[in-house]
């Protein structure tokens, strides 16, 4: 069995008492980054073994945990943050346990993306999710085509590419488009921006982008 199981992503309250039920009772814990989670194992008092599963390791390590499952393992499956396969680690891991008839339950809990559209004051009845737009290839025409999106998008930023982000926007989703940009969501410093592209280029002029970021865009008028 393989429980993918949501971590807080900020205020170590926002765990479930289920999650820390199965991951006390899991025979092993794959941990995106074990000095992270040894962190949140201590602060819960939580004494199962922590192995690391990260992007650089799952594809070695698959069939090394499927083989483990088979001998009736039970194991849970986390990220630094939020909830495991979400722009993290665990979709091959879970496709492979598919693959060999294994039972994967995923509980919910925590996770930046629907906080962020909720808080938004956009629509958020119809939306798309894009995870981390392309570093460099490919990332100009993503945003082109998001241009025309009628759905709500939400996307994951980085503080370095911010800026950058917006400037590309500008030109192709039109400076009056409305966005909201939420900074460290359920961390002690939360903040979130709310109003026109053209109005987050100015303010992010003169506050530089620090710690990660989830962006809300509004749809394409019809």
């Amino acid at each position: 069995m393989i429980y993918l199981i949501p971590t807080p992503i900020g205020n170590l309250e926002d765990i479930t008492l289920r999650a820390i039920r199965l991951l006390k009772e899991a025979d092993l814990i794959l941990a995106e980054d074990t000095r992270v989670s040894s962190k949140l194992m201590k602060y819960f008092k939580i004494e199962t073994p922590l192995q690391s599963f990260h992007m650089h390791n799952e594809h070695k390590k698959v069939k090394q945990v499927i083989e483990q499952l088979n001998f009736g393992k039970t194991i849970a499956v986390i990220s630094d943050a939020g909830t495991p396969g979400i722009s993290d680690p665990g979709f091959l891991l879970v496709r492979e346990a598919i693959k060999n008839g294994l039972e994967v339950q995923c509980l919910p809990g925590p996770t930046a993306l629907i906080p962020a559209l909720v808080q938004s004051g956009i629509p958020c009845d119809r939306f798309i999710f894009e995870g981390f737009l392309p570093p460099k290839k490919g990332r100009q025409s993503r945003l082109e085509n998001m241009s025309n999106e009628i759905r709500t998008q939400v996307f994951y930023e980085s503080p370095h590419k911010l800026l950058k982000t917006l400037v590309q926007m500008e030109p192709l989703f039109g400076s009056d488009r409305q966005l909201s940009i939420v900074r460290e969501i359920s961390k002690m410093f939360e903040t979130n921006f709310r109003g026109s592209i053209d109005a987050a280029l100015v303010f992010y002029g003169k506050h530089p982008p620090k710690g990660e970021f989830v962006v809300v865009v509004e749809g394409k008028k019809d």
